[in-house]
């Protein structure tokens, strides 16, 4: 591309943005004039710049702030700060300088997207840090103050995401996790559920590629009974609604690639067993009455959606299960929406969603609509939105400097997606808690001294343990003693990582007080033994009691779980006796004798082992993460490797699978079927004859009918699992198989 068509180019996308400004609300001439500064400033500044696409820089931006303004609708101030938002990072325009041109909060929203400067960052000597981790709590803190800032990093994370390819593969790796760790969550807090649809496939097309290209196939297969659903049951549906009279308009829509593949992982279902592929908006047009109380005109909207579900529903038969009334039960982002499934005469489900243009504009855009209008109406004041009332909750906590960073995204992505329940006091005030929640969350969530000394609570009149888990209108009083205080056992009681959190700061602080008295016992030991301390046999005690940092290792010292005897094992000091032991022959696995994997010249000298959380085998696409001193294997989609990728992207490897191996992988499949005589049997002839495959377990179990089991077996490569799995499901009474 010669360089006067890019400019060409560059100006175009401009007037793109200003058309898209102008047509979600009428612009000023100050509006006009401070977006064509700041672009202006932008195109200077990123002037001798491009991307590793190689094209011109200043394109980013732009698409970043017609993301911002055309997809999730917001105004002339996103446009801006949009258009701005790597100025300060990448060049040499300083924050004052746009605080002198645009005013304080253009400058304080650009500061909130501008990412750390990780060089500045003074790392700490343990595991637990993370960079990342200190960016999202920056992130996070400025976002409390404006929203604005997490809209833009969505707008900006989209971008980045659409233009991936030009990364290195660690690095598409890394910015996927990090995107499914924090900013889909995010979006489907913030209601963006447009956004949070693309970031989904966009993450799933680069952790997991091959499932991504089979069910985009698969989908685009079904393309003629789309056109088959649009003529026997969009047609019918559009003459009910011109005879009811409505001013209507539809829409139609096929399930995202993401969205089946989880809905085939958690169902435990082919992609053909999918029944709500297709859903079907209906966007009811209902006009507003000047002056009518804003509660008669939601009452009015509902009824008329109502209707609408009772003429389809009286000629299409719903599913009864799958009826979902988000207009009288709004969600916490605002979204509203009549949901149901019916059957269509092709004998496909259909999901149909009945809203007015009013919610669709708030499903749309989520929350942004909210901002637009405010961004117009600067001097009308407006209640506040659950979203900015959420935001404002999680600030105290954000700014605790004695939290560990990632244990405070933790929490905050904990609010997220968690559906909440209202708990009573004694005195009748409402508690708004997470669901899941037990007495011993509600007591750390009144006060952290309540929580460290609560020994059970009322509720409703009766008493119960710790670990209780509470419902929706109970009213609780909390029973506590002196005498109690945390021990490790109440972190399995505890569900919100704020009473986790306080547990562990608890725990913490008593480990370190009694350091010192771990240190004098060891020191007196290898005194003992004219052995010396230093940090190499600190090292080696860690290492072999499996101990996480120096705390914890003197901490089991001083309380004498680990006694003088296994300090002595430890350096091969006692003088062991010799035992018998009777060894099974191994079968003929094809063990490997030297590592499946091939990994980067840097790390070479660090073993590999396969992680035992997702059991990787040749074939799947597979990552290396640095963990305790050695490189643990995962598959690339393994929620573990995406949260340690999105925390810790100092810590990737890139590895491959040594060709030509022959070698037995430890994997395992759940199996959901309906119980009858002979089907053990059945099973285990498909794996051992059939697939000549080596079980290592097997359980099944029966309740009402239904049998359960988990099978862990030995397989050579992916094409032999995905062989059995199919094998597996084609068994008569077979409902469900899945991969562990």
């Amino acid at each position: 591309m010669e360089e006067i068509s890019e400019e060409k180019l560059v100006e175009q996308k401009y007037e793109e943005l200003i058309e898209a400004c102008r047509s979600n609300q009428p612009l000023s001439s100050n509006d006009e004039s401070n977006i064509f500064r700041a672009f202006n400033i932008a195109r200077n500044a990123h002037a001798d710049t491009r991307r590793k696409s190689g094209e011109l820089y200043i394109f980013h931006p732009l698409a970043v702030a017609l993301i911002a303004v055309k997809e999730v609708g917001l105004g002339p101030i996103a446009a801006i700060c949009a258009l701005l938002h790597d100025v300060v990072e990448d060049t040499d325009v300083t924050l004052d300088d746009l605080r002198a041109i645009f005013g304080e909060r253009v400058a304080k929203i650009v500061d909130g997207v501008t990412k750390i400067d990780k060089a500045s960052m003074i790392a700490e000597q343990n595991d637990n840090f993370s960079s990342q981790a200190e960016n999202y709590r920056k992130i996070l803190l400025a976002m409390c103050d404006d929203a604005y800032v997490i809209f833009l990093k969505l707008c900006d994370r989209l971008h980045n995401m659409r233009t991936l390819g030009s990364m290195k593969d660690t690095k598409k790796l890394a910015i996927s996790s990090e995107t499914q760790y924090l900013y889909i969550p995010l979006a489907h807090r913030l209601g963006l559920y447009g956004i949070k649809t693309e970031l989904d496939d966009l993450v799933m097309q680069y952790t997991n590629p091959d499932k991504y290209a089979e069910i985009s196939s698969k989908i685009a297969d079904t393309a003629g009974t789309e056109l088959k659903l649009k003529e026997c049951f969009t047609k019918p549906i559009r003459e009910m609604l011109d005879n009811g009279g409505f001013k209507y308009t539809i829409k139609t829509r096929v399930k995202s690639v993401y969205s089946c593949w989880k809905k085939m992982q958690n169902k435990g279902v082919s992609f053909d067993e999918i029944f709500d592929l297709y859903a079907m908006r209906i966007i009811l047009e209902i006009p507003q009455v000047e002056g009518m109380p804003l509660e008669e005109a939601r009452k009015i909207e509902a009824e008329e959606c109502f209707k609408v579900y009772t003429l389809i529903t009286g000629v299409f038969s719903p599913q009864p299960s799958r009826l979902r009334d988000w207009i009288r039960n709004p969600k916490n982002n605002g979204y509203e929406s009549l949901h149901t499934t019916v059957m269509s005469p092709i004998g496909r489900w259909v999901e149909v969603q009945i809203r007015t243009t009013r919610m669709d504009r708030i499903a749309e855009k989520g929350i942004a609509a909210h901002f637009l209008y405010k961004e117009a109406h600067p001097d009308e004041p407006l209640k506040q939105t659950p979203v900015e009332e959420w935001l404002q909750q999680i600030r105290t906590s954000l700014e605790d400097p004695n939290k560990n960073a990632l244990d405070l995204v933790e929490e905050f992505k904990e609010s997220l997606y968690t559906k909440e329940i209202y708990i009573f006091t004694p005195k009748g005030e409402t508690i708004k808690m997470p669901a899941r929640s037990t007495v011993l969350d509600f007591a750390y969530a009144i006060h952290s001294e309540l929580g460290e000394h609560c020994i059970g609570a009322k509720v409703n009149a009766r008493v119960v343990p710790i670990g209780y888990r509470l419902h929706s209108g109970d009213q609780v009083q909390v029973l506590t003693s002196q005498k109690t205080s945390p021990t490790e056992e109440w972190l399995n009681d505890a569900q919100t990582q704020r009473a986790r959190e306080h547990i562990k700061d608890f725990i913490r602080n008593i480990k370190k007080d009694r350091r010192e008295e771990g240190e004098q016992k060891l020191r007196a030991f290898l005194k003992s033994e004219n052995l010396k301390l230093n940090p190499q046999r600190i090292a080696r005690l860690k290492r072999y009691f499996n101990s996480d940092s120096d705390i914890n290792l003197y901490y089991r010292i001083a309380t004498g779980e680990i006694s003088d005897e296994d300090l002595r094992q430890c350096f091969h000091l006692s003088k062991s006796t010799p035992q018998l032991m009777f060894l099974r022959p191994l079968d003929n696995l094809g063990m490997p004798t030297t590592s499946p994997f091939l990994i980067d010249a840097a790390h070479e000298g660090l073993e590999t082992q396969p992680a035992p959380c997702c059991k990787p085998v040749q074939g799947d696409r597979v990552i290396g993460i640095v963990t305790e001193g050695k490189i643990m294997v995962h598959r690339t989609n393994c929620p573990n490797a995406i949260h340690e990728m999105a925390a810790h992207e100092d810590r990737i490897v890139r590895t491959r699978w040594r060709a030509g191996e022959k070698i037995a992988f430890l994997t395992g499949v759940t199996l959901t079927a309906i119980d009858r005589k002979g089907l053990l049997q059945e099973i285990t002839r498909v794996i051992s004859d059939d697939m000549n495959l080596n079980m290592r377990a097997i359980t099944l179990e029966a309740s009402e009918g239904l049998g359960r089991g988990l099978i862990m077996l030995y397989v050579h490569n992916l094409s032999d699992l995905d062989m059995l799995i199919e094998r597996l499901r084609s068994i008569d009474g077979v409902e469900q198989v899945q991969r562990v």
